[in-house]
């Protein structure tokens, strides 16, 4: 085949490629995810093919020799290295359908980067190329403005900041690179949406990356402006920045910082802030780890285990959800967890090798002012974003497109030798048998990766939505003939299949009674037999390993004698005894996260060991004290016992804390307990509950009656004010009343 097929064959698939940000399947499993890591490794799997044959074909398209280069496959390499030392190669290597970055997804964004490098080599090609990405974030931008969603078509509100802020000076680089000065000013459009849709993501340390940058562009042209005036002018830029920068996070608290939408966001920049607090908690755990595996990390995709393995309970104190952590929001801290010092070595030193083209590329003149800081800044902001957050497939996309732009700008030619790569481009059609041989081996090799890896992790994705759509329409057995049938081809990606399976019968395992009689032990072995293929890619998985401690005790639960099946001992004893195993082993591998002894104690109750059961919940409930679910489920506990003064002392721990009604969320549990505290005149809990129910309950206006009275009771005016006015608001029938209520409180 001619060069010049090959070339426009690998151009247009590379655009084709940074198509998949658009890209949703509502039929898959994690579909802002799955649909374009999918599309996008099919079409970079069939332009290696073609890329393999060029360079085999025309050597003088073989990338050069390049620090850049060096480093990526250094850091790969790394990669590589750690998913066979670490504890989990299954998520290392092939990662999970959630993020799917295991490395063999971003071996495939290694790729990239040398097919961009081998074809994109005029300022023609990087002109097209840089408005072709440019053009794509407009869509992106607009796409967000016209459906109100921050996210856009990334399903993150993150990964749009980032890919804006490369978009953004993208678009300053293709402003200053425009020789017609009538038609550069076109590039304001693409530069004000950029601006927009990132102030709209309102991500902090996407902020503060994009903020940085701004300040080191201008410290960097003051310091390389030929024009003294003008020198003049961005110094005071820069100093008024700086100065601007600190006063804005000394007074974080102001009214004036957090009342600007511009603003806002480094209001949260402190200790006060939640997130923050649980970052900084997942950061500790990675240090206390690191002394564990120094060079090479616990395997790259692995920082969950870490995370397990040193979590603190006081992560409680700052949220209820999202307590699992899979990755450390921290590129740097991530990398050093998981791939060790290795890792961060390599990482760091493809920066470096950036860094030295930059700095020598403009010394040597190769590179110009704007080139020189506009992208220096661009990978600024990039770094310093990754600080607080983890790169994603639109990420990488863009950030593998900068390296080779540098690779690029370091190595280009004058625009008369660029014209001649065009001008000499070979036509002939003749097959050589080396290059026969290339296309036939990569060929076979990548279509039958292609169908091994992405087309039955496809289809495997896809039936499992369709197993969740017979289970919300109440076709349990359905739902599991659907499952076994997605899962009998085998994928490397099975483990969310089975996983998300789980989780709706974990969720209620009342249904398994729905199921005909005789189809109820096979079901439950099916579910044994899941979780346990789940656990065999890593035994300290806490996660996998409660999961295991569930599906042993639903099993356990079945065999206990009910109405319509006599029941086994024995059986329900060899399940309970593995549960039991199971669980203890969930807690070897994460000691501090509380919901584990939550499990345990169902365990121990379901065995009937009572004073085992108030010991585990006693000792959870002691992990942080300020947390009020150890005590809500040891007061519960104490119920089931017939323990009703233990039961109540501790539920009324769990009313009194901040987040009380977030536990007690269930109206009648909330009745239950107000009947008792009632009857023992405890009205400061009375209070609370009714507080609790009228958030359960939002349009009972009998509630915000009831709690108007108690209000009053205890001298609370205002408050009984405003419950009565509330109360009236919902129902007018009561306004007469209401009014009279009210007059009566200024009496």
């Amino acid at each position: 085949m001619s060069e010049k097929i090959y070339v426009n064959i690998l151009k247009w698939g590379v655009f084709a490629s940074m198509l998949s940000m658009f890209l949703v399947f509502k039929n898959l499993l994690f579909p802002y995810i799955s649909s374009k890591q999918i599309s996008f490794n099919l079409i970079i799997e069939i332009l290696l093919i073609f890329w393999v044959a060029l360079i085999v074909k025309y050597p003088q398209y073989r990338p050069k020799k390049s620090y850049i280069s060096f480093g990526l496959l250094a850091y790969f390499f790394i990669l590589v290295i750690s998913c066979f030392t670490g504890a989990d190669f299954n998520l290392s290597f092939w990662g999970d359908v959630e993020r799917m970055l295991g490395v063999f997804h971003l071996l495939h964004f290694l790729a990239l980067y040398f097919i961009i490098v081998t074809v994109f080599r005029t300022r023609e090609d990087w002109r097209l190329l840089l408005n072709y990405i440019v053009i794509l974030a407009s869509f992106v931008s607009l796409y967000a403005i016209a459906n109100n969603k921050s996210d856009s078509t990334f399903g993150n509100p993150t990964y749009t900041a980032s890919f804006f802020m490369f978009s953004f000076y993208f678009s300053l680089l293709l402003f200053f690179g425009e020789k017609n000065k009538y038609l550069r000013w076109v590039y304001g459009i693409p530069l004000f949406l950029s601006l927009w849709s990132f102030k709209e993501s309102d991500i902090s340390g996407a902020f503060v990356g994009l903020g940085s940058s701004f300040i080191a562009m201008l410290f960097l042209y003051t310091l390389l402006s030929s024009h003294k005036k003008l020198k003049i002018v961005l110094a005071v830029l820069f100093i008024t920045a700086t100065i601007g920068s600190v006063v804005v996070l000394l007074n974080q608290d102001s009214a004036f910082v957090r009342g600007s939408a511009l603003l806002r966001p480094f209001s949260e920049i402190n200790f006060n802030n939640p997130t923050l607090n649980t970052r900084l908690i997942s950061w500790r755990a990675a240090l206390q780890d690191f002394p564990n595996h120094p060079l090479l990390g616990s395997g790259y995709g692995n920082y969950s285990l870490t995370f397990d393995k040193y979590f603190d309970p006081k992560f409680y104190n700052y949220t209820r959800s999202e307590t699992y952590f899979d990755k450390a929001h921290n590129n740097i801290v991530e990398i050093i967890a998981t791939t060790g010092i290795l890792g961060l070595i390599t990482y760091l030193s493809i920066f470096a090798a950036i860094a030295y083209y930059l700095i020598f590329g403009y010394r040597q003149k190769k590179i110009g002012v704007h080139e020189f800081v506009l992208v220096g800044c661009l990978l600024t902001a990039y770094f310093i974003q990754l600080l607080a957050a983890f790169d994603a497939l639109v990420t990488y996309l863009v950030s593998m497109t900068t390296f080779a732009y540098v690779y690029y700008l370091y190595n280009r030619g004058s625009e008369e030798d660029e014209k001649k790569i065009k001008k000499n481009m070979d036509e002939t059609m003749v097959f050589g048998s080396t290059e026969i041989y290339a296309l036939v081996i990569v060929g076979v090799t990548m279509l039958l990766i292609a169908y091994q890896y992405n087309v039955k992790v496809y289809n495997m994705l896809a039936g499992t939505i369709d197993g969740q759509k017979a289970y919300a329409e109440g076709k349990v057995m359905e739902t599991i003939d659907i499952y076994k049938k997605t899962l009998a081809s085998g994928t490397v990606l099975d483990r969310d299949s089975r996983s998300s399976l789980i989780n709706l019968f974990a969720a209620n395992p009342a249904v398994i009674n729905s199921l005909p009689v005789d189809k109820r032990e096979g079901v439950i072995n099916f579910l044994v037999s899941l979780v346990e293929a789940n656990v065999k890619y890593n035994e300290h998985d806490s996660m996998m390993q409660m999961m295991l401690a569930q599906v042993y005790n639903l099993a356990a639960m079945y065999y206990i004698p009910s109405g319509d099946q006599s029941g086994d001992v024995q059986k329900f004893y060899e399940y309970s005894d593995k549960a039991l195993k199971a669980i203890d082993a969930s807690i070897e591998a994460s000691p501090r996260r509380v919901p584990i002894y939550f499990q345990k104690a169902q365990i121990l109750l379901t065995r009937g060991e009572k004073e085992k059961t108030i010991e585990t919940l006693q000792y959870a409930a002691s992990l942080n004290p300020d947390y009020p679910d150890g005590f809500f489920y040891l007061g519960r506990a104490y119920l089931l016992l017939g323990q009703e003064q233990e039961a109540y002392d501790n539920i009324g721990k769990c009313i009194d804390s901040p987040t009380g009604g977030q536990v007690i969320n269930y109206p009648d549990l909330t009745r239950q307990y107000l009947a008792y505290y009632e009857n023992i005149k405890d009205w400061p809990r009375v209070i609370r509950l009714y507080e609790f129910l009228t958030e359960q309950e939002k349009d009972n206006a009998d509630n915000w009656a009831q709690l108007a009275n108690f209000y009053k009771e205890q001298g609370d005016i205002n408050k009984a004010r405003i419950a009565a006015e509330k109360a009236m608001e919902i129902d007018i029938s009561l306004t007469s009343s209401a009014q009279d209520f009210i007059n009566s409180l200024d009496r």
